[in-house]
């Protein structure tokens, strides 16, 4: 089985707009979130709302770096708000696919668009910098550690 890419980074946060916090591993659970994490939680700023794969989000280092280059938006990996930050995977393909990463399981559900709240906690031009290339949001739909250097692989 040939793999997508790989975990670069991890992040969770315990709390709405609570700063993102670095972790080289961490437990996902099926059908809750990342252990730790405000989601997980259910106290993530969009937590009340139904609808899914809010369970584990992705984004893509290249996206993050070429934001830096092109709108000189300064945006690190634990400012956009998403969970793993992977490299040389093409997550807008994974929309109804699973895969797994780590030792989990996940399945692809939405694209994860950039939104008015993470523009509030970053900066202006972050909306139009991350169009179409914000991530992906996911369900974990069998539980597992995932590291960082772990392999994203198709199933």
């Amino acid at each position: 089985m040939n793999g997508i890419g790989t975990v670069e980074a991890i992040h969770t946060a315990p709390e709405a707009e609570h700063p993102m916090e670095s972790k080289n591993v961490v437990r996902a659970v099926a059908e809750k979130g990342l252990r730790g994490d405000r989601y997980f939680k259910q106290a993530g700023t969009f937590s009340d709302v139904p609808r899914g794969g809010l369970e584990i989000t992705f984004t893509e280092a290249e996206a993050i770096e070429a934001i830096v280059r092109e709108a000189d938006i300064a945006l690190g990996f634990a400012d956009h708000r998403r969970n793993i930050t992977t490299r040389d995977a093409a997550l807008n393909h994974l929309v109804g696919e699973r895969f797994r990463v780590g030792d989990a399981v996940c399945e692809g559900v939405r694209l994860c668009e950039p939104c008015d709240h993470l523009r509030r906690l970053t900066a202006d031009g972050v909306i139009e910098a991350l169009a179409h290339r914000g991530g992906l949001r996911a369900e974990i739909v069998e539980s597992g550690t995932i590291r960082v250097g772990d392999a994203l692989e198709p199933l």
